[in-house]
């Protein structure tokens, strides 16, 4: 689509303004594409404003944008956002660049390994498309749905989380990330602290200082929090709120092991405490893996667990459909923030995951991922062990897409990214994931957002080329 767009838009000056380009269907003849293409691109053509579209006429040239006026002084917004009000404690600046290292896309000569999302070829694109179609069909699939979300999606999300979680006590989100601000909005107040595992998501922390609220760090270790730093955190600041992913964590890709899971939730309670359980990577175990745990939520029966669910990491980056699940008073806290910020969740995004869980081709899909994410993962390990020994891995997950990897040696793992980036691979430095000081430099590295495991090999063998064994100092 992209290529004939540029076609086109290079074919303009051919036409006077107002001049009718040629036919639908001589387009289709002409550059031997489908009729969705031809559609595709002239449709990205007027969204530039180069042509107009006038049913059952055809297309036509546009005129000339006119030039835009001359920018404004906007020096004066300096002081605005930087002045602060008596007895604000944290900055209401946002550092988000953890995040965007994430989500920002690569140029096409760059082999990305610092997605956060399966690539197109491994998602279920006929499956979405499928139960998209048959969601657009239902009677009322555009009506104003109920702002907890569908009463059926809300059952299915009660009964993956598991234990004593009921359809009543889950709401309908805007994916993980909006479910996770909505929750520390909900439970802790500006200037509060929060506690985190250390490492942690960049997206949390980006949230806990966007709320005006104080990340505290808490390590982790290969079996994930580790519960006498926990309680003594807790102690020291008087947190009211813990976050955490006690499953395939992230960046480390460690399980809570069973011995710390009800001591974690002890010392919360014992706190007056919520666990605000980030469940994102349930759907992405892999294959060898063991039976996973059930959740915190399901173990919980005093209502500390605030539990976030998503089914955006197993399927696109475009089907934010999440659920927040609580029991007691704190429902009705989660639910206020939450129309207040959005509302609802739009009825027929709601229906088609409604479509896609309760299909055939779910359960198929879920067993595919789960195989190639395991290969995936000993391919880029293997590669690794080969030519970057100086990338050494701690810990090989058993779930989710990343490997965190320690530079020996020491370095710079912000000057790694950026001399990766020059040898045409993309990564996610490990400073971002720490709220205070690292303890070693480390780099992320992604194994879903590649076309396939060549991709992997690719990326491994740029890198020893363009920084030679050592990553702690790069020669690109």
């Amino acid at each position: 689509m992209a290529e004939l767009a540029d076609s086109l838009r290079s074919e303009l000056d051919r036409y006077s303004v107002g001049g009718k380009l040629p036919s639908s269907r001589a387009l289709v003849e002409r550059y031997r594409v489908s009729p969705v293409t031809v559609s595709r691109a002239l449709a990205q053509l007027a969204a530039e404003g180069l042509v107009v579209t006038r049913p059952g006429a055809g297309v036509f040239r546009a005129a000339p944008r006119t030039s835009l006026p001359a920018a404004g002084d906007t020096s004066w917004q300096e002081v605005a956002l930087s002045a602060e009000t008596p007895g604000e404690s944290v900055p209401r600046s946002v550092d988000a660049s953890g995040v965007l290292a994430c989500l920002a896309a690569p140029p096409p000569s760059v082999i990305g390994l610092n997605s956060g999302y399966l690539h197109a070829s491994i998602q279920p694109e006929r499956a979405m498309a499928a139960a998209l179609a048959r969601a657009g069909r239902r009677p009322g699939a555009w009506d104003r749905p109920p702002m907890e979300g569908l009463p059926e999606l809300r059952d299915w999300f009660a009964r993956e989380i598991g234990g004593a979680v009921g359809a009543a006590d889950v709401l309908v989100t805007a994916g993980g990330q909006s479910a996770l601000t909505t929750a520390l909005r909900a439970l802790a107040p500006p200037g509060a602290p929060i506690l985190v595992e250390s490492p942690t998501y960049p997206g949390l922390l980006a949230i806990a200082r966007a709320s005006g609220c104080r990340p505290v760090p808490v390590p982790v270790d290969a079996e994930g929090v580790r519960p006498e730093l926990l309680a003594a955190a807790f102690e020291a600041t008087g947190a009211r709120v813990f976050v955490c992913q006690p499953l395939f964590q992230n960046p480390t890709g460690a399980i809570l092991a069973p011995a710390r899971r009800a001591e974690v939730l002890r010392i919360a309670r014992a706190a007056g405490a919520f666990v605000v359980e980030d469940d994102y990577a349930r759907a992405l175990g892999h294959d060898d893996s063991a039976p996973l745990p059930p959740t915190l939520a399901a173990e919980d029966h005093d209502g500390v667990v605030v539990h976030v669910r998503s089914l955006t990491k197993a399927t696109s980056p475009s089907l934010r459909v999440g659920a927040l699940a609580a029991r007691g008073p704190v429902v009705d806290r989660l639910r206020a923030i939450q129309v207040v910020d959005s509302f609802f969740v739009p009825r027929p995004l709601q229906e088609a995951a409604l479509e896609l869980v309760g299909a055939p081709a779910w359960p198929r899909h879920l067993k595919a991922v789960a195989a190639e994410l395991r290969h995936r993962r000993d391919v880029l390990a293997g590669a690794l062990r080969r030519e970057l020994p100086g990338l050494t891995l701690p810990h090989l997950p058993s779930g989710g897409y990343q490997l965190w990897t320690r530079m020996a040696g020491g370095g710079d793992d912000a000057a790694f990214a950026a001399a990766a980036l020059r040898a045409g691979v993309a990564v996610a430095p490990g400073r971002p994931y720490f709220c205070a000081e690292p303890p070693a430099p480390y780099v992320r590295l992604s194994f879903a957002g590649v076309s396939g495991p060549a991709d992997l090999v690719e990326a491994v063998q740029r890198l020893r080329a363009g920084l030679g064994e050592e990553p702690g100092t790069p020669d690109a």
